[in-house]
């Protein structure tokens, strides 16, 4: 048979809320064989009307494919749904894109290798209306071997397919390690509109100017980095010092407009003791030695 005409992979999904069936979607789409199930009834009426077929019950879906992603809301669900289904997956492979930390990722894995089921970890680092895109980024760990046989299949559902180790808790790693600079990144923003608009000054007024400050992330996110992993902070351009006084200023004009200022007093702290630790004339990646708690 050509590889033209070899049968697209069969892969079921467990779990329809949007990201599920989001994850269902992009499969058909591709021409995929996808069979669908969810613990509460009355979700996936679309995905059957577009070719799905829906199981009678989990055991039918995961002997329905060689390949299972399960997308539910907590790990407690997936161990509820799969761990009286060993027998269903022996030998087959499954895709948790479940979100947890990497710890709970590493129990999974090892109660799959105990069953014979080869088993990836994934993170979907976006939201639903880009599952399917070439520009979907997900991240998998775990089973290599997995991977690089369903590779294709992986990046039907996002083109930005990243096999980042064998730990299986890697995906969950960088899911969370992504998502701190994201949370972090989005209160500071939602923050500096509230100290526009305390003197009136309205949040979109100030929105035009952000692509400033956002267009200097990339580099400075590069040159972080290589700071943190050389353990050298060269302070030249700006130093601690300064940007710590900074911050003071900010602090100082927030309080004086009744703002809650916790999360800017937490940066300053951070700061201070880097300072106290010696790292006054270094760059702001030097705080990363009072996260840690190094001296």
């Amino acid at each position: 048979m050509s590889a033209k005409n070899t049968p697209l992979t069969s892969v079921t999904v467990i779990g329809l809320g949007a990201m599920g069936r989001a994850l269902a979607g992009a499969l058909l789409d591709a021409g995929h064989p996808t069979t669908i199930w969810n613990r509460s009834q009355g979700k996936g009426d679309e995905l059957v009307a577009r070719g799905a077929v829906r199981a009678a019950t989990a055991e039918e879906a995961l002997r329905a494919s060689e390949l299972t992603v399960v997308c539910v809301v907590d790990y407690d669900a997936v161990e509820t749904i799969l761990h009286p289904l060993s027998d269903a997956l022996q030998g087959r492979v499954l895709v948790n894109v479940t979100s947890d930390t990497p710890e709970r990722s590493r129990q999974t894995a090892a109660w799959a290798a105990e069953r014979s089921i080869a088993y990836l970890d994934g993170a979907v680092m976006v939201p639903t209306p880009l599952i399917g895109s070439p520009d979907a980024l997900l991240f998998y760990s775990g089973s290599q071997e997995a991977f690089e046989r369903y590779e294709s299949t992986l990046k039907v559902l996002g083109g930005k397919a990243a096999f980042v180790g064998t730990d299986p808790g890697l995906a969950a790693l960088y899911d969370l390690s992504l998502l701190d600079f994201f949370y972090g990144s989005i209160s500071g923003l939602v923050h500096a509109y509230a100290l526009a608009t305390a003197d009136g000054v309205k949040a979109a007024d100030i929105a035009p100017y952000l692509h400033t400050i956002v267009q200097i992330l990339p580099p400075i996110a590069q040159y972080t980095a290589a700071n943190i992993d050389a353990g050298d902070y060269p302070g030249a351009q700006a130093n601690l010092g300064m940007m710590a006084a900074g911050v003071e200023h900010i602090l100082h004009a927030a309080r004086m407009r009744g703002l809650d200022v916790s999360q800017l007093e937490s940066i300053k702290s951070v700061a201070d003791r880097a300072i106290v630790q010696g790292h006054e004339s270094h760059d702001w990646a030097s705080t990363y030695e009072a996260l840690r708690g190094r001296n």
